[in-house]
């Protein structure tokens, strides 16, 4: 037993020598070491590899593109019309006011007796009375009826004369027009020239004053175009027959 307890201490650390022997560095010179009981070495032969790669930086040999046409700017709307506005509307100039009567109309005048009926309206512009043209037309009503003022303006005199009896001289607001009621019977309370009367205001009474028959009551209504010099008893006569007369079927 203690024979082979010695073998078995002798074979160790003989291995082990060995071993520490065969790990030790080669010197120059000196005798290769002798490895013993261990399978040759396989030479390792590295993979066959592609040679590398050297990126150039030179443009490429290919032809370039060809060049497209530049794109048309398309053309920025009006800052005025939205993009989506469609064509233009037609336009329509104002109609042109030629004559006294289109200028008139468009005022809208009222009639200058309270509730006139249109039917009884005569046109009496080109009659000849007390042996002259007439200029004016004579609306019949009952004495005291209330005469309104047919549009806004003031009061540029009240007179009283032989032919037109108790008169007012009404002008428009921008002192084109003259307006002339006569024959009143009396004046509105408080009526002064200067006055500035609203269209429909009343402003006297129809009446017979003046050279008008005692038994014939009327309003002696005409309109006058007025000149540079703005005199309320001069003016060229315009006949209002036609903007309160029915229409003619």
């Amino acid at each position: 037993m203690a024979k082979l307890l010695a073998f078995l201490l002798g074979f160790t650390a003989g291995a082990a020598a060995l071993w520490m022997w065969s790990r030790a560095p080669v010197r120059p010179g000196g005798p290769a070491p002798v490895v013993r009981n261990e399978p040759a070495a396989v030479a390792s032969v590295p993979p066959a590899t592609a040679p590398p790669q050297t990126l150039s930086l030179a443009p490429s040999a290919s032809p370039p593109p060809p060049e497209l046409p530049p794109l048309a700017a398309a053309p920025s709307p009006s800052p005025s019309a939205p993009a989506s506005a469609g064509p233009a509307p037609t336009r329509t100039d104002p109609p042109v006011l030629t004559t006294d009567l289109d200028r008139l109309r468009v005022r809208g005048l009222l009639p200058p007796i309270a509730g006139l009926n249109v039917r009884s309206i005569r046109d009496t512009f080109e009659e000849i009375h007390s042996g002259h043209r007439h200029e004016a037309i004579d609306i019949l009503a009952p004495r005291g009826t209330p005469v309104l003022a047919v549009d806004d303006g003031p009061v540029s005199k009240l007179f009283t004369s032989k032919p037109g009896g108790l008169t007012v001289y009404q002008f428009d607001g921008k002192g084109e027009y003259c307006y002339y009621y006569a024959h009143l019977d009396r004046y509105a309370d408080g009526l002064k020239e200067g006055a500035l009367l609203k269209r429909g205001e009343t402003l006297g009474y129809v009446g017979t004053t003046g050279n008008a028959p005692m038994n014939t009551p009327h309003l002696h209504f005409t309109i006058f175009r007025l000149g540079p010099e703005k005199r309320w008893w001069e003016g060229v006569a315009v006949n209002p027959y036609s903007l309160w007369a029915p229409a003619t079927p």
